[in-house]
Parts: C-alpha cells; sequence; structure tokens
C-alpha cells in the first residue's frame, strides 16, 4: 500500500511559532511580516514527507474558532486566548505556501482539522498506509490496522510513535474507548469538564473495568461510595463531555476528488523557489541540506 501523510497544519504552525517567539525570534520578512511559524511549518512537514516516505500528502486545517461543538456547549475552548499579533498574519500565508508547495489542503466549515483527519483516516483505511503528524493526543482514538499517529515531541523528527497495539499494550483499552475515558476525566485544554474529582488514572481504570461510559452507569452501584457520588452528581458533564471528545468521522468530503489531489512527489527545486519568493531563508536553508 502507498503512504498517506495526514498533518494537523494549525498544530505544527502554533507549534513552531511559539517555539521561537518565546526569543522574540518572528523571523520578519522585507515587508515586516512574521514568518517563524511558516517557516516552522515548512520544515516541518518537508522533513515529515522524508520521514514517511509519504506518496501522498494532505494538511488539515481549522476554519475560524467555532464549530458544532460549540452548538452542544457554548463553553467549548471559549477560554483560550486571542492569537499574539505576530501570529495573525500568518494563518492565510502558512495555507498559501502549503497550496504552493503541492500539499492537498483541506479544511471544512464548523469542523475541526481532528474531524476532518478523522474522516479521511476512517474512510481510506485498508487502503493506504496512514501517517498522522499532530500534537493533539485526542487523534489516539482513531488509531486502526493501517493508522498512526506521530505526535511532536522534540524539534522536526522527533516523535511519540503510537500505532494501534502499542495503545492497546499501553492503556488495556481499544483506541475508540479513549473517548469514554476523555469524558470521565475531561480536558480543560478544550474547556470540558468530564467528573469533577475523577482523573485520568480513575476514568482509565473504570473503562478497562466496564467498558464504556454507558456501562460504567449500568453498574454504578458495585463502586466505592464516593465514585458513585462523584458520578451520579455529574453525570450531566459526562454526557456532554462524552459528546465533546469523539472525533467526528462523517465530515462532508469529496472524496474522489481528494484521492485525485492527494498524490505528491518532492521537487527540491520548486521548493527553494517558493521559500525565495517568500523569503523563507531558514526553511530554503534547510531544504538544501536534505
Amino acid at each position: 500500500m502507498n503512504n498517506l501523510l495526514i498533518v494537523d497544519g494549525m498544530a505544527l504552525l502554533f507549534r513552531h511559532f511559539f517555539a521561537t517567539s518565546l526569543h522574540k525570534n518572528y523571523m520578519k520578512n522585507s515587508q515586516g511580516i512574521p514568518t517563524n511559524g511558516v517557516q516552522g511549518f515548512v520544515r516541518h512537514v518537508v522533513r515529515a514527507i522524508h520521514d514517511t516516505d509519504a506518496h501522498h500528502v494532505i494538511v488539515c486545517w481549522d476554519m475560524g474558532a467555532k464549530t458544532f461543538r460549540n452548538e452542544i456547549d457554548p463553553n467549548y475552548k471559549a477560554h483560550r486566548p486571542a492569537p499574539q499579533d505576530e501570529l495573525i498574519p500568518q494563518f492565510d500565508m502558512v495555507q498559501e505556501i502549503s497550496r504552493q508547495l503541492g500539499f492537498h489542503n483541506i479544511g471544512i466549515q464548523n469542523f475541526e482539522a481532528d474531524d476532518v483527519i478523522g474522516t479521511l483516516a476512517h474512510a481510506l483505511d485498508n487502503t493506504y498506509d496512514i501517517k498522522v503528524i499532530s500534537g493533539d493526543r485526542d487523534l489516539l482514538q482513531i488509531l486502526d490496522n493501517h493508522i498512526e499517529v506521530w505526535l511532536t515531541k522534540k524539534g522536526f523528527n522527533i516523535y511519540n510513535k503510537y500505532d494501534k497495539a502499542r495503545f492497546i499494550e499501553e492503556y488495556q483499552i481499544e483506541p475508540k474507548q479513549l473517548i469514554d475515558v476523555k469524558a470521565f476525566m475531561g480536558d480543560t485544554a478544550d474547556g470540558y469538564p468530564g467528573v469533577k474529582g475523577i482523573g485520568e488514572k480513575t476514568a482509565l481504570k473504570l473503562i478497562q473495568t466496564y467498558g464504556s461510559v454507558d456501562d460504567v452507569l449500568e453498574h454504578i452501584e458495585e463502586l466505592p461510595k464516593g465514585q458513585q457520588n462523584k458520578i451520579n452528581e455529574g453525570v450531566e458533564a459526562l454526557r456532554l463531555s462524552h459528546q465533546l471528545a469523539a472525533i467526528h468521522t462523517e465530515v462532508p468530503l469529496k472524496l474522489d476528488e481528494i484521492i485525485s489531489e492527494m498524490p505528491y512527489s518532492v521537487d527540491l527545486a520548486s521548493m527553494i523557489d517558493i521559500c525565495n519568493q517568500y523569503e523563507l531563508k531558514v526553511a530554503k536553508n534547510f531544504i538544501a541540506k536534505l
């Protein structure tokens, strides 16, 4: 099977923006526009194509701050601060450069990039060997026979790599059951509560023992009295969190069109020309050394 690389575009843009902005290294071009996040994105994707021997490349993007999850819960991700001024002009720039570099870009209004990634992976599993690159552990729920998730760890090529077998060995549950674990423990980064007083260790034990949120509730009388009280008091938050934790794998996508447009072949000379056009000196030097 051919190798398909799916990239969480915003995850890489944010990661590399903050890595260099800590030192006020915004890599501004001759017009004074910061490019540090864009340059990190380009370097990371180019290296990932090399490391995964990808024959097909898709970059998925978040399209605005609001999605269908905000209709379920207005507080979802509402606590996140506005992006820094130096990052704002890089949102459009990175997508344009990604397009010019020949990567197939997808962003769907009302859905997060995770949902698009999950839908693609679900639809194309068993047809391609899929590597997903992101910093979001929520994506571990989509692991399957031909789907790996590489979580960014350090630099441009050090990852915490998960396949289905490693996940099951490590957590003693199926990847899909991560949704149930997250429902109990909540997620402060995404702003959904879970059950107050139940952390990751207890949540995991509950799902290892009972299998799902519904089965825990069905057998709640078997639990210690303290856990019973916490779950009974937080059952509405539990149900809500379960909805918010699940990656949506039925985003409306034109799959035939995507499959026809996602093949990719490396053209280093063209990459360097594009880097020169946008004054991406650091990225150009990185590519030239590959």
